[in-house]
């Protein structure tokens, strides 16, 4: 019997630029980037409602390590993926995240120890 087609949630968020943009993620994975460890998110995004594209979000292991180490506890799978999802909503906000795929191939975002504290507090964490 064939596995049943995940059912996906898509969000919308209008962005500081004016845009508004449909949402979801699409898979996480762990990955080496630049031979460091990451959590990578890859986001399926849209801003037609019609096409959508992948984006990736790159968690380095390394700042959530660091951050563990100062405040005594690691941070949990919940609050790694809204940190995930801050800095998609800052990349939004910012006009960084493309409107078309092609675009999307060369944006980077990254979550690592120079963003981690700031994207946590916006949190409340």
């Amino acid at each position: 019997m064939a596995k049943p087609e995940a059912v996906r949630r898509i969000k919308s968020y209008s962005a500081a630029n004016g845009y508004v943009y449909q949402y979801y993620l699409y898979e996480l994975d762990r990955v080496l980037v630049d031979g460091e460890a990451a959590a990578e998110f890859v986001y399926a995004i849209s801003t037609d409602r019609g096409t959508s594209f992948g984006l990736r979000i790159f968690v380095m292991q390394a700042a959530l390590e660091a951050w563990a180490r100062a405040n005594g506890r690691a941070l949990t799978g919940s609050e790694e993926y809204a940190v995930a999802k801050m800095r998609l909503f800052q990349g939004f906000d910012e006009g960084v995240v493309p409107l078309a795929a092609e675009a999307a191939r060369e944006v980077r975002l990254v979550v690592d120890e120079s963003n981690l504290e700031e994207l946590l507090e916006m949190l409340n964490i």
